[in-house]
């Protein structure tokens, strides 16, 4: 079998670097072999003209890192394009690799609900597929699933993330995709919260039903609990990542599969 090309967005960055590692074998064979990936560009707006393995510290791979993302594709013709950028800039990656038959694996967070209409009109224009997941932790993609099925059950839930001092959105893509979940399951008995006075500001409220509360600190890597309240009870279910290592199995799985998808799939549970 062919192995699968494929370029990083977001080269240098602590995600880019983990997922060029994780790509290229370094960090485990188990998940990653040489003959069925191959690791053909890297883009970033920093450290342009150095090799990624050097940047990403596994020695020198033979990859450039380029500022035009343009030019990357057209000189190394990927299938797959792994983005791990920022909100500003991953749409007009999106747009860029679609259009030119390139899948996506995203795992930028912070699209808003009309940008992803858009990637799914790209992707049926261009017939190429992409998927976009908030989390690529297999233990968070569980912990949601296990969310749902408990909003049957409990008529109160609050949901607390927490993650690095450098994270840009809030709430995370997976504590609100936790909460869309959760409050729409089939069976779901969460409550809407009472209308009265309003208030005191105690974070975002999802789908009427549920609260998110973000915390961003130094020393923090990706962090969720669920905290569900019953009638003399309650239920904590509680996921955390303690280096970016946890999210390479799910970003390497996704490569290996998102050729097979049609149109835009949202959140890696799909592939499970």
């Amino acid at each position: 079998m062919a192995a699968i090309d494929v370029l990083v967005c977001g080269a240098a960055g602590r995600m880019g670097s983990e997922v060029v590692r994780a790509i290229h074998g370094e960090r485990s064979r188990t998940i990653s072999k040489e003959e069925d990936l191959s690791l053909v560009g890297a883009v970033d707006k920093d450290n342009a003209g150095k090799d990624v393995g050097e940047v990403a510290g596994i020695g020198p791979l033979g990859v450039s890192i380029t500022s035009d993302l343009a030019s990357a594709i057209s000189s190394s013709r990927p299938k797959v394009m792994v983005d791990f950028t920022v909100p500003a800039a991953v749409m007009s990656n999106l747009r860029l690799a679609l259009e030119n038959k390139v899948a996506c694996v995203v795992g930028t967070t912070g699209l808003a609900r009309e940008e992803l209409d858009e990637v799914a009109q790209l992707c049926r224009d261009h017939n190429t597929p992409a998927l976009v997941a908030p989390n690529f932790a297999i233990g968070a993609v569980l912990m949601m699933e296990f969310a749902a099925r408990a909003a049957r059950f409990f008529p109160r839930a609050e949901i607390i993330e927490l993650h690095h001092d450098k994270k840009l959105d809030a709430p995370s893509g997976t504590a609100l995709l936790t909460a869309q979940k959760m409050a729409h399951a089939d069976g779901c008995t969460l409550e809407a919260e009472p209308v009265g006075e309003t208030p005191p500001p105690r974070g975002q409220l999802v789908a009427g039903k549920v609260r998110i509360h973000s915390v961003r600190l130094p020393g923090l890597v990706a962090h969720q609990q669920v905290v569900f309240g019953g009638l003399g009870q309650t239920l904590t279910l509680r996921h955390d990542s303690l280096s970016r290592e946890s999210f390479m199995p799910g970003v390497v799985l996704a490569v290996r599969q998102v050729l097979s998808l049609k149109g835009l799939t949202i959140g890696l549970e799909h592939l499970l």
